[in-house]
């Protein structure tokens, strides 16, 4: 498991630890003067289910940067940013569609492209999305209710304690390998319902390299907030 970043460390007079999640979700510890690191560190990870938890209230709080949807403007599928392009006439035969290399927005739409744009991922996550959590639970024997596509902008995957699955339709802007992490993290938890060092080794077992996918949902969640 990958270490909490520390983004500043404030050492003073005071007798004890503390932390604080700042509105941009860094993370500032306030300790003692001779406090090593290794000691802030450690204090960081008990902690981390406390960080995790005020990280991502603080992303949901953030405005949201505004889209223009002009051409050229960028837009992720999979971790892949494809450009936008206006398209008048015949060639606009519908809302909005992924060709060539670029996303294929009808002018007719441009007044309402959010929700053009929100209607494609969502139909693309239902069917990806699904896909892959269905494989995955072959491979690996889990069995599940059913699997919901939401609107969450603070949690990408969800289990229930019934056994339904919930993933945002946001994480399909993401890389499948970081779909795949979130889809392994909750198929899991329909066997270990909670966050031990067991549930963390059994997704390991399946997914060596987690880490490294649920690092860059920590770094780059805020880009897939559209």
């Amino acid at each position: 498991m990958t270490h909490i970043p520390v983004h500043r460390i404030v050492r003073s007079k005071r007798k004890t630890l503390a932390l604080l999640v700042k509105p941009d979700g860094s993370v500032l510890v306030r300790a003692p003067l001779r406090t090593s690191n290794a000691l802030i560190q450690e204090f960081v990870e008990k902690n981390r289910g406390w960080i995790e938890k005020h990280q991502a209230k603080a992303l949901a709080a953030l405005p949201a940067s505004p889209r223009s949807y002009l051409p050229g403007d960028m837009f992720l599928y999979l971790g892949t940013p494809y450009p936008l392009e206006i398209l008048e006439g015949n060639d606009a035969r519908e809302p909005l569609r992924l060709d060539d290399g670029a996303f294929k927005l009808a002018a007719s739409h441009q007044g309402k492209a959010a929700l053009a744009f929100e209607r494609w991922y969502r139909e693309q996550a239902k069917q990806i999305v699904t896909a892959r959590v269905e494989l995955l639970a072959r491979q690996y024997d889990f069995s599940y209710r059913k699997i919901g596509i939401t609107a969450a902008r603070t949690r990408w995957g969800s289990c229930s304690a019934t056994g339904s699955l919930s993933f945002s339709w946001r994480l399909i802007l993401a890389p499948l390998a970081v779909v795949d992490y979130v889809a392994v993290h909750e198929l899991v938890h329909t066997v270990i319902h909670n966050h031990s060092k067991r549930f963390w080794s059994r997704v390991g077992t399946i997914m060596p390299d987690y880490p490294e996918h649920r690092r860059w949902l920590r770094e780059n969640g805020r880009g897939l907030l559209i």
